[in-house]
């Protein structure tokens, strides 16, 4: 029987398989079908840095409607227990997940500016969370801003964050670097303990009936997996962090590629919410089954095995092989 455990920011997990940000962790039940299923972790869906700064200001609006009047009109103050706030919601939930499953649960902070919303790093720690993901989403459209500038800004976020925090810190990107190997290198040197490759932009369409911009959300699918599955074979152990692949994990193949290319984990949304919970099972059967076919005996055998330290030709994931896709086509 193969040995399918493995070790990502420092938490042993029985398998490489991890359920990434989504809304299945929304709820107890579909978290609890995502243990029974056989993930090895879950990493909660996001809370936004907008949305606590709404939140927050929602709040003090509330609180300070009518100050100006008599002390004991107390009518203007909101009711208690008919306002809850959507970040105390998820703090909330953090803490009955940890009550109720036995895999780890990673909080998930989406945000780009440092500020007091980075205080949340601590409340979902202290609620017990066994690792957090920061999920830097911004795009950069202001042509003033130069690439060094952005960076600086990530690394700032990222030190206020790991000071706030003691527990393990990954950080998902996304692949708009011009040079993402000194980027990921920086990010080690300020502690980070694991790197997600690759955030997911999702692309606005166009409505031309109603001439309108609108969101336009599009899942996955395992031609995506190329890009992660690169980047990692090139960092792998250039970087002393763990690699976590995201995007475009849809079959066991998927997570055989990544363990080798020298990811710790993968992580599954698309798949899920497509085709059901109970897939995880499936990918895990199958990739068991996959390594005893082919005599491998763990996870941390194969893994790295095909990263570009490891092949023969390295130069097959740089511009050498460009020529050669070229031209056989």
């Amino acid at each position: 029987m193969a040995d399918l455990t493995t070790t990502y920011l420092g938490l042993k997990l029985r398998n490489p398989l991890v359920a990434s940000a989504s809304p299945l962790s929304q709820k107890i039940e579909s978290a609890q079908q995502l243990e029974q299923a056989g993930v090895s972790a879950i990493v909660m869906y996001s809370l936004f840095e907008e949305q606590i700064m709404r939140d927050s200001l929602k709040l003090h609006e509330d609180l300070s409607r009518g100050t100006d009047q008599f002390a004991e009109a107390l009518s203007y103050f909101p009711e208690v227990g008919h306002y809850t706030l959507g970040t105390d919601t998820y703090i909330t939930q953090l803490e009955n997940l940890k009550k109720t499953l036995k895999i780890p649960v990673i909080g998930s902070l989406n945000g780009m500016t440092t500020g007091g919303w980075i205080d949340y790093a601590k409340k979902i720690a202290d609620a017990g969370a066994d690792a957090l993901e920061l999920n830097i989403y911004f795009l950069a459209t202001d042509p003033t801003q130069s690439s060094s500038e952005l960076e600086k800004n990530y690394l700032t976020l990222v030190q206020d964050i790991r000071k706030a925090v003691s527990i393990p810190l990954a950080v998902k990107l996304s692949p708009f670097f011009t040079a993402l190997p000194h980027f990921a290198q920086s990010l080690a040197n300020e502690g980070v303990d694991g790197i997600v490759l690759f955030n997911r932009f999702y692309q606005p369409d166009f409505d031309l009936e109603e001439l309108e911009v609108v969101p336009n959300l599009v899942l996955s699918n395992s031609d995506e997996l190329r890009l992660p599955l690169r980047w990692i074979a090139i960092l792998y152990k250039k970087i002393k962090v763990d690699f976590a692949l995201t995007s475009g994990v849809h079959a066991a193949a998927d997570i055989i590629k990544a363990m080798m290319a020298g990811a710790s984990v993968t992580m599954v949304a698309s798949n899920l919410l497509m085709h059901g919970i109970h897939q995880a099972t499936t990918l895990l059967k199958e990739t068991e089954q996959w390594m005893q076919e082919h005599e491998y005996e763990s996870i941390e055998q194969m893994k790295g095995s095909m990263s570009q330290q490891s092949v023969a030709n390295p130069a097959s994931f740089e511009r050498a092989n460009y020529l050669k896709v070229l031209s056989s086509y």
